[in-house]
């Protein structure tokens, strides 16, 4: 999986209802190293599970400036990011209603650290770390253990 000096993401997310309980899952390698990360949220979607998971491997870094390929199942992210949707959305300040803002910024921020390229594969496939995302994914969105997307619960109107 890794090419020379490239760090290595997949990632998922979940949402049971979506919206519902959800969780993330992200696996980082380099070499022979790996990392395993999730967490799950009371009340969230898919799109921003997906979006999580990105961002919290992301944020996971300690060094800055190297280049790295997340691999993800969902065309949200990649399409967004590869077709440069976000690049205007934040121009316009998410004009029209766009989903997930304070996602994207924070997204938007972290990218500028670093050389990141998307690349799509296919979901509950043959793809082994994918499957471990989802099965992080799942287990963090079905724990006991959940932590409070206080940004959706507040837009939605949904804060308990």
């Amino acid at each position: 999986m890794q090419q020379g000096n490239q760090l290595i993401i997949y990632t998922d997310g979940a949402a049971r209802g979506n919206p519902g309980p959800g969780g993330y899952g992200a696996i980082l390698m380099w070499g022979d190293k790996r990392k395993e990360l999730s967490a799950g949220y009371r009340h969230t979607t898919n799109n921003r599970m997906e979006l999580m998971a990105v961002i919290v491997a992301l944020e996971s870094l300690t060094k800055k400036n190297i280049p790295l390929t997340v691999y993800t199942d969902s065309k949200y992210i990649v399409d967004s990011v590869e077709k440069k949707w976000l690049d205007n959305w934040v121009r316009t300040d998410f004009k029209g209603g766009k989903k997930n803002k304070d996602l994207w910024l924070r997204y938007n921020k972290l990218a500028k650290e670093y050389s990141v390229k998307f690349k799509w594969v296919k979901g509950h496939a043959e793809n082994t770390f994918n499957n471990r995302c989802d099965e992080l994914a799942t287990e963090a969105a079905d724990g006991k253990e959940h932590l409070i997307d206080d940004w959706y619960e507040k837009e939605e109107g949904k804060l308990l």
